[in-house]
């Protein structure tokens, strides 16, 4: 065999964390000679690297159409005002044959919802008789539809009586297409990749993947872009007070993401305030992100809005302009902001929850509060501004990337497990 060859599959390129996920992984790739290449279902960019399934502009309307479509249809199913993002499975397409996919040694998948891979495309991929690779960057491909779980359980059956559901019973529409995924399933075989450990154990306790092959492997990011810089010079950079503590925080309040924990964060900032320890002159605070500043609550300190940061080299000196990391996520895999802040050197405040104690060790590089618990985020506040080295604890946070995320590290573990797979498939094709 030559040079192996390897297609990622996701719906957007670059859009959200998977997005991000799968373009640093290529990159990483590339830089240990592999032919990486990326094709998507709708692209936004221009990046000449980049594939897409629609090669004409009536095609890239037909897929935005089907895209904007499932999300209005699942309206009328879904209760109202509901927070827990959903995917039916309605609309999908084919990718093989694609001369890209056609060609790679492995095919490995990424996020593939919103009318991309259904179930019934999927099954189709095996087709191909290719090793399939899939990373798993929310619950979806184990859930009757749901992407963030909270504490349902149902994964652990054949879903059902779904509570996002308006109709819910034994055989509503989750029950449906969990059947629908159990079916493809069958004809697919594919080793799982879990980000995190919160993510392989849901894995493993799921109905849907009980004979699947996994690996945990960490995602990635570019270490050499996000890294540590000179506080008070970063500070100035963004015309941020040199004296002042700063806490960055990569949200902006969301009525529709329950599980991004903001309200969590504001009352954990009021009992800041209210400690008569902390005084509100000494504190800034500094937030990022893609929701707009109409319609924002009043923070208890000055704070400044920096809006969606488009370029990763501005977004790596927000980081490092921080003096701590903010993120009340409830649910999350392997969240990008934990991983890029403690790169730059920012240690992080966040709640016991997901894949986040994978990269934040308490009170070494951050803090991990209790789950649901403003009182114990607070205090997680109070002893990041009290650390009496803060030097350390900046060297600290930038070690823990270095160590197990850095884009050598999780590149090796891929290449690894892809040559597992082609040996594995080559065993079976054998004995066929």
């Amino acid at each position: 065999m030559g040079m192996l060859k390897v297609v990622h599959l996701n719906t957007y390129d670059g859009n959200g964390g998977a997005g991000k996920a799968c373009l640093r992984l290529n990159r990483a790739l590339l830089h240990e000679n592999i032919d990486s290449k990326v094709i998507v279902h709708y692209k936004f960019g221009k990046n000449p690297d980049i594939g897409t399934f629609n090669n004409t502009m009536l095609q890239k309307g037909y897929t935005a159409a089907t895209i904007v479509l499932e999300r209005v249809l699942g309206k009328r199913y879904l209760k109202p005002n509901m927070r827990t993002p959903f995917s039916f499975a309605w609309f999908g397409r084919s990718v093989t044959e694609h001369p890209d996919v056609k060609a790679a040694d492995i095919v490995h998948l990424h996020w593939v919802n919103h009318s991309f891979l259904n179930p019934t495309h999927l099954a189709e991929i095996a087709k191909l008789n290719k090793p399939v690779v899939w990373t798993f960057h929310d619950s979806n491909a184990f859930t009757g539809g749901c992407h963030v779980r909270y504490t349902c359980d149902h994964y652990q059956r054949e879903c059902g009586y779904c509570p996002l559901l308006k109709k819910s019973d034994a055989d509503d529409i989750s029950n449906k297409i969990w059947h629908q995924k159990n079916e493809a399933y069958k004809k697919l075989n594919f080793t799982i990749v879990a980000p995190s450990s919160w993510m392989l154990n849901s894995v493993l306790m799921s109905s849907l993947m009980k004979d699947k092959a996994i690996k945990q492997i960490p995602n990635t990011l570019d270490t050499g872009i996000f890294k540590p810089r000179d506080k008070k010079q970063a500070k100035a950079a963004l015309g941020l007070p040199p004296d002042k503590f700063i806490f960055l925080s990569g949200f902006m309040p969301s009525r529709k993401d329950l599980h991004k924990g903001t309200q969590y964060l504001m009352d954990s900032l009021e009992l800041l305030k209210a400690n008569r320890g902390v005084s509100a002159d000494d504190i800034e605070l500094v937030i990022f992100g893609n929701r707009g500043t109409d319609q924002l609550p009043v923070f208890p300190f000055k704070t400044t809005f920096l809006g969606t940061i488009g370029s990763e080299a501005k977004l790596a000196e927000c980081y490092a302009a921080a003096d701590a990391f903010l993120i009340p996520s409830l649910e999350d895999n392997l969240p990008y902001t934990v991983m890029e802040s403690l790169a730059c050197g920012t240690p992080v405040v966040a709640f016991t929850t997901g894949g986040i104690p994978d990269m934040v060790k308490h009170e070494h590089n951050g803090y991990l509060a209790e789950y649901k618990s403003a009182e114990s985020f607070t205090a997680g506040m109070e002893w990041v501004i009290a650390y009496a080295t803060q030097a350390q604890l900046q060297k600290q946070a930038r070690d823990t990337v270095m160590e197990y995320f850095s884009e050598q590290a999780v590149a090796k573990k891929h290449i690894k497990l892809y040559q597992q797979a082609i040996k594995s498939a080559g065993t079976v094709n054998s004995k066929a």
